[in-house]
Order: structure tokens, then C-alpha cells, then sequence
């Protein structure tokens, strides 16, 4: 077998013969002749996806075994889904939503929890060649809102109620206040009634779920074409007019499919789990097709990574069912961390058979990683990418080659992404100089063709700073082996006296401390430098320290590791730090807290009390 290099170069010099060897991967209803044209692939060709990530496996022989395993336990539930029972439960769903006029083109919005019908809901639309859009249960009923408007679908598929550890959150008032609020009106509303709470259906709008899918009739895979779009996904932190990433069907099967061995080291039977949401571009490509499309055995998780009920949640999930390669964020990481910093969790289950951690979603520390990596004993692989791209664009590639690891590195670019680190003037930028990390077009399969309906804001948001790139919005920098590292978003780069610095690069010293579970840092506004740096950290559980000590601590750290020139004189100890749910750290919101601006708590944030909790802690300081 070749290795990565070899493989790379290939990708990048020969890309149609390399992607037209990948595309044999998947069933085409009508191969496609030509690979790529104008920066769409596969265009001539005609597939369904729901066939490749469902049916063809039954017609292989593989019904009867698990194409899902859901496990809750915020209601004590584990039940195993067969191929064969999925593509039953998909057909029948794609009937109803036939028989209330949805066909291909056509739109329909997913405001579901954690729960099997996701899944379902969004292959019994890729089944008819309807486009779905996905849109984080919970969400509030404006942000719901919007996107309706946006997405204008024919239906909205919903359920009566999500669970949190500690709650029981009510969806359909919320679905409720959202059209009431929104323009533009969905023919049916379909509710899953879940035990926990049961919703009041409108009638001659709202449909009760299970009885109207038992009372369908099945219906079959439509056959679109490979540029036709599979899904709508609004990205997160969405303010005034929506950015709808769309992916097609033809490009994404192919590239994730292709993915789930060669990234993931991953094959046909084995059991994988991404522990993320559906509502997040990692619980699309990763918990519901990549891993269906590659004949993996997929795990929903509705639970936490603590406090459902305690840090050994994943250890449970992983020793269970079987798990080989378990993909989540850093932050669960950290929160498990924080939680059992000795990890004496782990030994309650046997994780011999897991055979690779990979992380994403934001930057991981070194910390982190090597916390990891010590405690479990495998490859703990950092690997990069985005909303936009859909799939990993710097990555260890266990499939291909596990390369040596570098605490800080994604490692190398994935075959099919052409990385480069560009200057303001648009020039490569030379081993260790930071710039902007870009990809030379054409993209890859996969990846996003446009906005929807948006091409002018695609070219403006993507491609015009650097022409023949895309822009991913990092900042970061490539070392004389090749290695990425990404150190941040562009706008995450403060800039003290002149002296551009990474917050990246500081939260890794600070990370560092043995005490500090997690850390953020932001530039705030100074009227002699410019800006200087501010550290928020959460010390870990149990760590009952002076936080004047901590900080005293940490200032000779960050100067130690950075040097002085990095001006750090603050650090804040906090019980928290505000995020997304999924997982991702509110720094932009935070710096316009510490500069005294107004701000508004983001559609995506996980609890808005994180907010005021900042606020408080730096009039202390």
C-alpha cells in the first residue's frame, strides 16, 4: 500500500484519476463520466444517497446487522437499529413525507433531539431528494425562525421534548413561537411525541408522528443528480441573514465515504462513535452518513460527557458497544478531565478494544492531548476542519500511514486538501512564519459548492481575499516537516505594541499549569499597547487554590514560554467559560465584555448565565 506522501502528491497532481478511483466506492444509478468541471464534481452522474448509507447494505447481505445504536442515558434507553429495520423505518418516514408533498428539491426543517428519528428524518430525505435542514434542537424560536424563513421547507419535523441531565426542555413551544414569528408558513408540522412530555398538536397542522409513519406506505430512493443538494446547514453564532452552507450528494458520498478508512482508519462493521449532535456538521457527516455509507456500526449518544451521571459516561459508551474509534471535541475532553483529573474512571471499564481517540472542533492544547494520550495509552490523533468543508482537511491518516504525532499539529494535510499559509501580499509564507491558512482551489469533493442562495457571499466570505483560495478564517503556520499548525481564528491574533501575537500560543502556556482544567484568552483594548492579553481559567476539581497565586503562577509561565513581550498580566480564575454547545469558546463575545461594549448572548450559546459570570469576575481584577 502507498504511503501518505505518495498518496498525497497523487491527490494533488493527478485529482480526477484519484477521485474517480474514490468514486467507485459508492453506487451510481448513472456513473458519472466526467470527475469535475467548473469546481463541481461528479456533474454528469445520478446517485441517492439514502441508498448507499441504507440499502445497499441490506441487498449485500448486511440487514441484519447494527446500523445504529442509540444510547441514552438521560432516559435509560439502549436500543440496536439493523440496516434492515433502518431502511424500513426510512422508507415508511420518506412515505409520509411523500404523502404530505414533499418530493425532490423540495425543503423540510429537522428540529429533533438525539434521538433515532433524526437519523431517520434525514435519510427519508436524502431518500426522496429532499434537502434538509438541521437545526439544533433546542434552538431559541427566533433563531428557528430565521432559518425557516431562509430555508422556506415544506414541512418541519419536530418532537414534543428534549432532555438535558437536569430538565426536561420543551420543543414545541418553542416550534410554536417560531412560526408565529416567522413569514413564511410549512404545509405540516410533524411532532414525535416523546413519553417524557407530550405537546399539544394544532390541528389541520401538526401530525402525530408514529401513528402517521405505521399508517405510510414505503417509498423508494429518487434518483437526483450528483450536484444536486443533500443538505442545508446554518452555521453557528447565524446573525441577521443566515450563511447556509449546502452540501451535494455526489461529492459528499464519495469523500466521506472515502474518509471513514483512510482518515479514520475505519471499516465496514465495526463500531464507531462521534459523540456530537446532529444539530453540528460533525453529527451530519460523522454520526449519520460517513459512517452508514462505510457499513459502520453508528452510536447516538443523548448524554453528557460528566454528570450522565459521572466522567466514566464515554468509558461506558466505548466499553459497551464495542467502540474502535470514538470522535468528539476537546472540551469533553476537558470537561472529563476537570471532572477526574487522575482518570480513575477508566479503570472501571476495559478500553482495550478502542483503538483511536481523534479530536476536534477547536483547537487541542498539548495538555490535553498528552493527558489523554497518557491515561488511554492509543494514538490521541488532533485533526482539523470545518462547517464549510465537511469533512477533515489536516489529519493524521491512520488509514494510510499513522505518522509520528505532534502535540499542537493537526499533523498534514489530507489528501485532496492543497494547504497553503499565505501572507497579506497573498505570498506562501516560509516554514514557522504565521499567515493565513488557506486551500488552493479547486476544493475537493465534499466541501461546500456555495451559500444557499447566496453565490455573491460565498465569493465574498471565501474566495475574494486571496484570489484562487479559499479562506478558511485560521490563522496558523507550517513547520519544516510539513506539519500545520492552527493556531486560531484570524481574528483571534491580538496585537500588543506592534507585536502580533496567537492567543493560541499563550492558552498553550497557560494550559501548561498543572491546576488549569481549561483556559481562554482575548485581547482587550489598551490605550498604550493597543491591546494586551487576558487569561480566564478554570482550575481543575479539587484544585483549591489562592487564585492571586495562580495568576502570579501563570504571568511567570507565559513569560517564561512566550517571553515578556507578550505583556500577560492578567489572569482571571472562573467557575466556567462561556460556550456554543458545541463546545466552542465565546471569545469574541467575552472581548466585547472586557472592552466595556454592548453584546448579545449568541443563538448557539450553551447557558447565557456564563456571560454575567464573566462580566463579574473582571471587576474583581
Amino acid at each position: 500500500m502507498s504511503g501518505y506522501d505518495e498518496v498525497y502528491r497523487r491527490s494533488i497532481e493527478q485529482p480526477e484519476a484519484f477521485w474517480a478511483e474514490a468514486a467507485l466506492g459508492v453506487d451510481w444509478d448513472v456513473a458519472p463520466a466526467t470527475v469535475t468541471s467548473d469546481g463541481r464534481w461528479f456533474p454528469d452522474g445520478r446517485l441517492n444517497t439514502c441508498h448507499n448509507a441504507v440499502d445497499r447494505h441490506v441487498a449485500a447481505g448486511h440487514g441484519g446487522q447494527a446500523a445504529l445504536i442509540y444510547d441514552s442515558p438521560v432516559t435509560g434507553t439502549v436500543r440496536t437499529v439493523t440496516y434492515a429495520e433502518l431502511r424500513d423505518e426510512v422508507a415508511k418516514t420518506a412515505g409520509l413525507l411523500r404523502d404530505l408533498g414533499v418530493g425532490a428539491g423540495d425543503t423540510v426543517v429537522i428540529y429533533l433531539p438525539m434521538v433515532p428519528e433524526a437519523v431517520v428524518a434525514m435519510l427519508a430525505c436524502a431518500r426522496l431528494g429532499a434537502v434538509h435542514s438541521v437545526v439544533f434542537g433546542g434552538f431559541a424560536a427566533r433563531e428557528l425562525a430565521v432559518r425557516i424563513d431562509h430555508a422556506k421547507p415544506k414541512v418541519v419535523l419536530s418532537a414534543s421534548c428534549g432532555i438535558e441531565p437536569a430538565r426536561v426542555v420543551a420543543y414545541k413551544p418553542l416550534l410554536d413561537a417560531a412560526l408565529a414569528q416567522a413569514s413564511h408558513r410549512p404545509a405540516r408540522c410533524v411532532i414525535l411525541q416523546r413519553p417524557q412530555l407530550a405537546a399539544e398538536l394544532v390541528e389541520g397542522r401538526d401530525v402525530d408522528w408514529a401513528p402517521a409513519v405505521r399508517a405510510a406506505e414505503p417509498a423508494g430512493c429518487v434518483s437526483v443528480a450528483a450536484t444536486d443538494p443533500l443538505y442545508i446547514l446554518y452555521t453557528s453564532g447565524t446573525t441577521g441573514s443566515p450563511k447556509g452552507v449546502v452540501r451535494d450528494n455526489g461529492g459528499h458520498a464519495v469523500a466521506l465515504h472515502w474518509s471513514m478508512r483512510n482518515v479514520y482508519g475505519a471499516e465496514p462493521g465495526e463500531v464507531y462513535w462521534a459523540a456530537s449532535d446532529v444539530g453540528w456538521v460533525v453529527g451530519h457527516s460523522y454520526i449519520v452518513y460517513a459512517p452508514l455509507l462505510a457499513g459502520c456500526t453508528t452510536i447516538l449518544y443523548e448524554g453528557k460527557p460528566v454528570g450522565t451521571p459521572d466522567p466514566g459516561a464515554f468509558w461506558r459508551v466505548v466499553a459497551t458497544h464495542g467502540v474502535r474509534t470514538l470522535f468528539t471535541a476537546p472540551t469533553a475532553i476537558r470537561a472529563i478531565k476537570k471532572e477526574d483529573p487522575s482518570g480513575l474512571f477508566t479503570k472501571k471499564y476495559d478500553l482495550s478494544g478502542l483503538r483511536y481517540l481523534f479530536l476536534a472542533g477547536e483547537r487541542l492544547d498539548p495538555d490535553t492531548y498528552h493527558w489523554a494520550s497518557d491515561l488511554l495509552g492509543i494514538p490521541v490523533i488532533d485533526h482539523w476542519w470545518q462547517t464549510e468543508t465537511g469533512w477533515p482537511i489536516a489529519a493524521d491518516c491512520v488509514g494510510i500511514e499513522l505518522l509520528p504525532l505532534k502535540p499542537g499539529s493537526p499533523t498534514k494535510p489530507v489528501p485532496g486538501w492543497d494547504v497553503r499559509v499565505l501572507d497579506p501580499a497573498g505570498q506562501e509564507c516560509p516554514p514557522g512564519v504565521e499567515g493565513a491558512v488557506t486551500v488552493k482551489l479547486p476544493l475537493p469533493p465534499g466541501a461546500l459548492p456555495t451559500l444557499y442562495h447566496d453565490d455573491a457571499r460565498f465569493a465574498r466570505s471565501y474566495l475574494e481575499r486571496y484570489p484562487g483560495h479559499y479562506l478558511t478564517g485560521d490563522g496558523g503556520h507550517v513547520d519544516a516537516d510539513g506539519y500545520l499548525y492552527v493556531m486560531g481564528r484570524i481574528d483571534d491574533v491580538i496585537n500588543v505594541a506592534g507585536h502580533r501575537l496567537s492567543t493560541g500560543s499563550l492558552e498553550e502556556a497557560i494550559a501548561g499549569h498543572p491546576d488549569v482544567a481549561e483556559c481562554a484568552v482575548i485581547g482587550v483594548a489598551d490605550e498604550l499597547k493597543g491591546q494586551l492579553p487576558v487569561g480566564f481559567v478554570v482550575l481543575k476539581a479539587g484544585a483549591a487554590r489562592d487564585p492571586a497565586d495562580v495568576e502570579r503562577e501563570l504571568i511567570a509561565l507565559v513569560r517564561e514560554r512566550v517571553g515578556p513581550v507578550a505583556a500577560f498580566r492578567r489572569a482571571v480564575v472562573v467557575d466556567r467559560l462561556p460556550k456554543t454547545r458545541s463546545g466552542k469558546i465565546l471569545r469574541a463575545t467575552m472581548r466585547d465584555i472586557a472592552d466595556g461594549n454592548p453584546y448579545t448572548a449568541p443563538s448557539t450559546i450553551e447557558d447565557p448565565a456564563a456571560l454575567p459570570e464573566i462580566a463579574e469576575a473582571l471587576k474583581g481584577t
